[in-house]
């Protein structure tokens, strides 16, 4: 396996204006995935992303950086960075967005995980864990969205 990048195609039933604030805004973002977000969507903003472990009621913080903000055909961000100052390497996560007939389709890639300098081990782990993460997450996406323009 190569371990290089992760891509994953999404088709959510709203515009890509909608789709877009839903990606890029943490208060939307929050709704499905994190357990909350803070960053502004300006490219060059620091931001965070914190998950709550609902057995022990632990979170963990991880810094990010937003990379581009360009309504509404894509937003991007590094995170998981190799060292606390946001420096060195890290993975990008980008959100491509496209008009399709029926609404948006959204390509999700998330790369870098060669580039972090991890033990083989620990790159396996890492990229499972992300991948099934990403395969959990974009549906509850697609969800979330489906529920926001069925109130609009």
């Amino acid at each position: 396996m190569e371990y290089g990048s992760i891509e994953r195609d999404i088709q959510v039933d709203a515009s890509p204006e909608v789709v877009f604030e839903v990606i890029s805004r943490p208060e939307h973002m929050r709704e499905w995935w994190p357990d909350d977000a803070r960053f502004e969507p300006l490219a060059g903003a620091p931001g965070e992303l914190v998950w709550r472990n609902a057995d022990t009621g632990e979170t963990t913080t991880v810094a990010l950086a937003v990379v581009e903000v360009d309504p509404p055909k894509r937003f991007s961000f590094r995170w998981c960075f190799a060292d606390p100052d946001r420096s060195g390497n890290s993975l990008l996560v980008t959100f491509d967005l496209a008009p399709t007939g029926g609404g948006t389709r959204v390509r999700m890639t998330e790369t870098g995980f060669r580039e972090m300098g991890w033990e083989i081990a620990v790159l396996e782990e890492q990229y499972r864990d992300h991948e099934s993460g990403w395969g959990h997450y974009l549906p509850v996406l697609a969800t979330y969205v489906a529920r926001l323009v069925s109130t609009s």
